[in-house]
């Protein structure tokens, strides 16, 4: 146990090195999931992406690279099970969330579509860690995904608001709860991934021109900007609790879509 601890408070250089680590992402299939994925392997870990769909390399050659295993965050047996067959890793990253598009409003006629998101997102969130955490090392980490949603709402949304808030009030308990583990969430802008195939061709060109125009950065995220921050948090050893923004400066500016 002492050396343990002489390991763990021993001051080490930061590096982007991630040689010899394990990474899962959940919902690392697609997306800013992949993104991060990717940015992980080119650090040198060896991935493994998990997600409900599965896919075959020859079919979609970006998941080469990776382990695939089947995990639906929204049915916590499957989780359970999905971490049994994975055993040890270094880093999680749960990345995943609902993929029907559908959140609910507020004053919905019954609260179905909120209790999914709710459940998906959050408490599948809290379910991949709760399996996940057995298996992490004392020097590992956990990384949460929101959205900036999460600060800045916007009607007709208050149920990806609330979730995301909950999440984030999750990752700063759970960085308390599981130290010296570290646990952060990352908190994405405006990315530039197939979410956009939910607006119209017409609606999904003015947000981006307006995100190109407003925004201090002059352009729309890339899952891979969200990789590199990811890939920070795994190997920073004293960044925990924290939210970290990957925007663009979008809290900067004042704007509306």
């Amino acid at each position: 146990m002492a050396t343990h601890q002489n390991e763990l408070t021993k001051p080490r250089s930061p590096s982007y090195d991630l040689t010899g680590k394990r990474v899962v992402v959940v919902g690392g299939k697609t997306g800013i999931g992949l993104g991060i994925a990717q940015a992980a392997h080119a650090a040198g870990a060896s991935v493994t992406v998990a997600s409900r769909r599965s896919a075959h390399s020859a079919d979609h050659p970006d998941l080469a690279p990776f382990e695939q295993i089947r995990l639906d965050i929204g049915d916590e047996e499957a989780v359970r099970g999905a971490f049994d067959a994975i055993g040890a890793l270094d880093h999680l990253v749960v990345a995943a969330g609902p993929t029907d598009g559908s959140w609910g409003t507020f004053m919905d006629d019954d609260m179905r579509g909120v209790r999914s998101y709710a459940n998906s997102k959050f408490l599948g969130s809290w379910a991949c860690v709760r399996y996940a955490t057995p298996r992490l090392p004392p020097d590992g980490s956990i990384t949460f995904l929101t959205g900036g949603i999460a600060a800045r709402p916007k009607v007709g949304m208050t149920s990806v608001t609330s979730t995301f808030a909950a999440v984030e009030a999750l990752g700063r308990s759970l960085a308390l709860e599981l130290g010296p583990i570290r646990v952060n969430t990352i908190r994405p802008g405006f990315i530039d991934t197939d979410f956009w195939t939910i607006l119209s061709e017409a609606d999904a060109a003015a947000v981006r021109e307006k995100v190109r125009a407003r925004f201090p950065a002059r352009r729309l995220g890339q899952p891979g900007d969200v990789g590199h921050a990811a890939v920070f948090l795994m190997t920073n050893p004293y960044v925990t609790g924290t939210v970290l923004d990957v925007t663009g400066g979008e809290h900067l500016v004042d704007w509306a879509f």
